[in-house]
């Protein structure tokens, strides 16, 4: 695959990833190991490119980023993501300080693994990953035509309604894309807090709350 251009099918068979990161060899590595298992590969050398490629393309299944990168970093694009989707993420990082893993894990990634690694324990890593959280699930092209009136495009924050287009929030556009993703599911008011607010305390009633509970990670059904 031509890593330098975007394929026009490249959110059509739910194996799409997107691999972030400013060092052309790990990309190289880690898109080459990913191919031989059957999953199409784009990079991107930054969280602005990967950005670039999400307003143009949509979202992939799954995003494997790396922290340290020069301007936009790998936290601040999954906060940016998180504004309006719910874009499964590995860390991919040479960054390894205990209070960072957990920080990451608990606020921006489903994992998080450190440099120098295991190619195959990646690839093992990825594949339980796109089966938790994917399972089958709708990602979202850009855009989409919900039907003949409605058509929605999550990158841009924006639904264009009987040729209308209506700016939706941030918070509007991540619901909007957690109940099409899991469209034909059914979705707790839990897991959908947790998602919108992962970094927040959640109450519930007098004294009840969580903080992004890794057990609501997958909705039911």
């Amino acid at each position: 695959m031509n890593h330098d251009t975007i394929p026009e099918n490249w959110m059509d068979d739910q194996r799409c990833i997107l691999v972030v990161d400013d060092d052309p060899d790990i990309r190289r590595l880690v898109s080459l190991r990913l191919e031989t298992e059957g999953y199409d590969i784009f990079e991107a050398g930054s969280g602005e490119h990967a950005l670039e490629i999400i307003g143009r393309s949509g979202l992939p299944n799954l995003a494997i980023v790396d922290i340290n990168m020069p301007g936009m970093d790998g936290i601040e694009f999954c906060i940016k993501v998180q504004r309006f989707a719910d874009l499964p993420v590995i860390m991919l990082t040479s960054e390894d300080r205990p209070d960072t893993v957990v920080d990451v894990i608990e606020h921006y990634a489903e994992d998080y693994i450190v440099k120098p690694f295991n190619p195959n324990e990646l690839v093992v890593r990825v594949r339980r990953l796109l089966r938790r959280i994917s399972d089958g699930r709708r990602q979202a092209q850009s855009p989409i035509n919900l039907d003949a009136r409605l058509a929605v495009d999550f990158a841009q924050q924006v639904v264009v309604v009987d040729e209308a287009t209506v700016q939706l929030t941030p918070t509007e556009t991540k619901l909007l894309y957690l109940l099409y993703r899991n469209a034909g599911h059914t979705v707790t008011s839990l897991f959908l807090l947790a998602r919108l607010w992962p970094r927040e305390e959640i109450f519930y009633g007098i004294g009840i709350a969580a903080r992004n509970p890794a057990r609501i990670l997958a909705p039911e059904g």
